[in-house]
């Protein structure tokens, strides 16, 4: 649904997605930038909001690290990825004066940032806003959760990895939407297996099948596994666009088709 409030810098966005999940290292930032890169390619406008306060990692894989936010009448000016401000970025790591600065924090000070970031960030209109949020159920996620309340957020995407203890940490951030309202787009299993850069053979490191057993389980959907792959590494490593550079990769049909039923569920929920 639409935003339904009459003031605020969130009114002229249409959808507000939070990518979620119970643990660290499984790959949210890399779910939410190649998500918001293949929205973009897909002809809609895209803010990502960077809540990952402690690990903001998005400026680096969007190759923005080293600007700066404005201010102005309505609060901060996002950061513009492209020339053509189709992807706009907000993250603490802009407000850092040294990238490698610690960010040792209270959970208060956290909170009243993350109220900040969602009343005071003018984006103007956007199709989508890409919520990245830290790992675990805290306060944090809490604050973001009632900050956007009011927006109707569309949902969240929950990102696993294959392990067992990976997707028991899954399975509580499942509680937490129940508990909280917030309802569940779907889950993607990242890391799902290795491609060999030689002969693209994929093998299962991690095991395989975990996210979508728990998605069946869970009866919520599964939106598909992302295989490591040595090209998706590098492009998040320099900055590049994966979804334009690499579309012979295993991974670019995964984020495609992940892609796609963010748009297909979008358009069954607004019609």
């Amino acid at each position: 649904m639409e935003a339904t409030q009459e003031t605020g810098n969130l009114t002229g966005i249409r959808q507000i997605i939070l990518v979620l999940s119970g643990k660290g290292g499984v790959g949210k930032s890399t779910i939410s930038t190649e998500l918001a890169l293949a929205l973009r390619h897909s002809g809609k406008k895209v803010g990502i909001l960077d809540v990952d306060l402690c690990g903001p990692s998005i400026p680096r894989m969007l190759k923005v690290q080293n600007k700066a936010v404005h201010q102005c009448d309505n609060g901060w000016v996002p950061v513009f990825v492209d020339q053509e401000q189709t992807i706009s970025l907000m993250s603490v790591g802009f407000l850092l004066e040294k990238p490698d600065e610690a960010v040792v924090w209270r959970g208060p000070k956290k909170n009243a940032l993350i109220k900040q970031f969602v009343s005071d960030v003018a984006w103007g209109n956007l199709d989508y806003l890409i919520v990245d949020t830290p790992p675990g159920t805290s306060d944090e996620h809490i604050s973001t959760v009632e900050a956007l309340r009011p927006y109707k957020p569309l949902g969240a995407i929950l990102v696993t990895t294959p392990q067992a203890i990976s997707v028991g940490d899954v399975r509580r951030e499942l509680t937490f939407c129940k508990k909280t309202g917030l309802r569940v787009l779907g889950i993607v299993e990242n890391m799902s297996g290795f491609v060999c850069p030689h002969c693209s053979e994929c093998t299962n490191l991690f095991s395989k099948g975990g996210g979508e057993e728990l998605a069946r389980h869970a009866k919520v959907p599964f939106l598909g596994c992302v295989p490591l792959d040595p090209q998706l590494t590098k492009s998040l490593e320099e900055g590049q666009d994966f979804i334009q550079e690499f579309p012979k990769s295993p991974a670019f049909p995964a984020f495609i088709s992940i892609t796609q039923q963010i748009l297909d569920g979008t358009s069954a929920q607004t019609s």
